[in-house]
């Protein structure tokens, strides 16, 4: 029998027949410090269950990392659907957004769920965990893939896979279940023990633990304002009429994808004039807009719009720039690694800043500050404001919804906007988009393209930018008084096309490489969409360029 040689982190090689599985190469290294989800296979994440058949390193995906937490979560929501196949097979089971810590499921009747009905479906999901049934990987032959999924009425996969051009096409299969494989599941249903099936407006949402702590569940803690979002872009989608990828690569293959963005576009800006009249109803008390949201959300664009229909409303905008209120640079708090914390509230001056509003808003004169970079410190700009009563200052930043940025300015003089691009577009029911991964995309094409630096370096710091955004701004988001959805559901596929060249410059050899081949799968789903057909005032022009507004 053919040898192959499997080389391990620790510098050992073994040498094992060809074909052995990952699980039994990883598990005659002796003990794990935690529980085996999946692995690393030449810096790309495989199933335990995957066969090796060439020589290889091959290192463990533990429970307690970010990639483990992906296989984990995407296995529940495979255990979801199984369980509702079972019990409802008429029905179609929806897969939509992460709220605290869960997955919003709902029925495409929109028929609520009853506590028992939640009940149910729960208790028949720990049956199938009990039972610890295998979840293989099969490969189909692209035509008897397409004839499965239109027998079993799986439609918006069946649009999926058409737009594929493998000849083999790869699904998962658990307890006569089959769908299509988008990333490794776990090996067996018995791995699914921790979560929890709640009621939640309606629908149910499946609580899974943090990757942190891989082994209980934190106490619920809601989210209200994302599930305004979700219901807000829920009609968003019943007027454009597209809730999949499959559906919109079909209208991009017969010519309709131009109406339809122009359609997701106007109703964009029709809600961003909703938020200005919200502004404006009460201009005489509120003094100042707050915006915030996570990286890449389209705070800036948004923030812009958002001016131009004050101005419609008969008010006048002014920006106020939170970088201008630095304090000194040699007086940056640190982090814990010992680095110039800027993203920390402390790295602004508060106190000058609400001295600085209050005069404003006392009609007084001021002059407004200018951080010179260079130096680390402020100095004089010559600009002099003062507020004669119709203007509006809008303050973007990452603690805009912290209300310790402005601790002397009374909550009617203040309106808070919390943006971020949480898209309900699924890949099909049970496969959903991650909002994560959206952000990520407009990151890294808006850094190579506009800020000069590469996919990986972008890669790399992804994971302290969603420390910053967890301990900064997701904390603050329901103290909001509007949320914007900046998400457009058809720029993954214009955002492919600037994509795909970047991350195939990340090499197996690189540790960024498993998340770039994630990511270059996960793209493969979208028909490419030109850039031509984006408007020059979308909020995606931000990241991908030639916008009307300036930056």
């Amino acid at each position: 029998m053919t040898q192959i040689t499997v080389s391990y982190e620790s510098g050992e090689k073994a040498a094992y027949p060809s074909g052995v599985r990952v699980l039994d190469v990883l598990t005659k290294t002796g003990c794990l410090e935690q529980p085996l989800v999946a692995a690393l296979v030449d810096n790309e994440i495989k199933g335990l269950d995957t066969q090796l058949v060439s020589d290889c390193r091959v290192a463990p995906v533990l429970s307690n990392s970010a990639p483990s937490a992906l296989v984990y979560r995407r296995s529940l929501c495979f255990l979801l659907a199984i369980a509702s196949r079972q019990l409802f097979p008429q029905r179609r089971l929806i897969a939509g957004m992460a709220i605290g810590a869960g997955f919003y499921h709902y029925y495409a009747d929109e028929q609520p769920l009853s506590e028992e009905e939640v009940s149910v479906l729960s208790q028949r999901m720990r049956m199938l965990t009990e039972d610890n049934i295998p979840i293989q990987l099969e490969k189909w032959p692209w035509a008897f893939a397409c004839g499965y999924f239109k027998k079993n009425e799986q439609l918006d996969t069946l649009a999926l896979v058409e737009n594929l051009n493998d000849p083999q096409i790869a699904l998962n299969e658990c307890a006569g279940f089959r769908d299509l494989y988008i990333y490794p599941l776990v090996s067996s249903t018995g791995v699914l023990s921790i979560w929890e099936l709640i009621p939640y407006h309606g629908g149910m949402l499946l609580r899974y633990p943090h990757k942190d702590s891989p082994q209980r569940l934190d106490p619920f803690e809601d989210v209200p304002i994302l599930y305004q979002i979700s219901e807000e872009y829920k009609e968003r989608g019943r007027i454009l009429g597209i809730g999949s990828v499959g559906r919109l690569n079909q209208l991009y293959a017969t010519g309709g994808i131009k109406d339809y963005i122009m359609v997701a576009e106007a109703l964009q800006n029709k809600k961003i004039a909703a938020m200005a009249e919200a502004v404006a109803k009460n201009s005489e008390r509120r003094k100042v807009v707050l915006i915030a949201g996570p990286s890449s959300s389209g705070k800036t664009t948004s923030s812009k719009k958002l001016a131009i229909q004050l101005k419609v409303l008969g008010l006048e905008p002014i920006p106020v720039e939170l970088d201008n209120f630095f304090i000194d640079r040699e007086k940056t708090p640190l982090d814990e690694e010992g680095r110039p914390d800027f993203e920390s509230l402390q790295a602004l001056d508060v106190a000058y800043l609400n001295e600085l509003l209050l005069r404003l808003f006392d009609g007084q004169e001021v002059e407004m500050p200018i951080y010179d970079f260079k130096a680390g410190s402020r100095r004089s700009s010559g600009k002099r404001l003062r507020l004669s009563g119709h203007e509006v200052l809008i303050l973007e930043g990452i603690h805009g919804l912290n209300d310790e940025l402005t601790p002397r300015i009374p909550q009617e003089n203040k309106f808070k906007i919390y943006v971020s691009a949480l898209t309900q577009l699924n890949l099909d029911d049970h496969n959903r988009v991650s909002t994560t991964d959206y952000r990520l995309l407009r990151r890294m094409v808006r850094d190579y393209y506009f800020r000069g630096h590469s996919a990986l370096a972008t890669l790399s710091m992804w994971s302290s930018v969603q420390r910053g955004e967890r301990r900064y701004i997701f904390p603050f988001q329901n103290s909001a008084d509007e949320a914007f959805n900046s998400a457009l559901d058809y720029e993954l596929g214009v955002l492919k096309v600037f994509a795909d060249p970047l991350l195939d410059t990340i090499k197996p050899t690189m540790p960024e490489y498993a998340e770039a081949r994630r990511i270059e799968a996960f793209l493969n789903n979208f028909a490419p969409i030109p850039a031509q057909y984006v408007p020059r005032d979308s909020i995606l022009r931000e990241f991908i360029g030639d916008s009307d507004f300036s930056y």
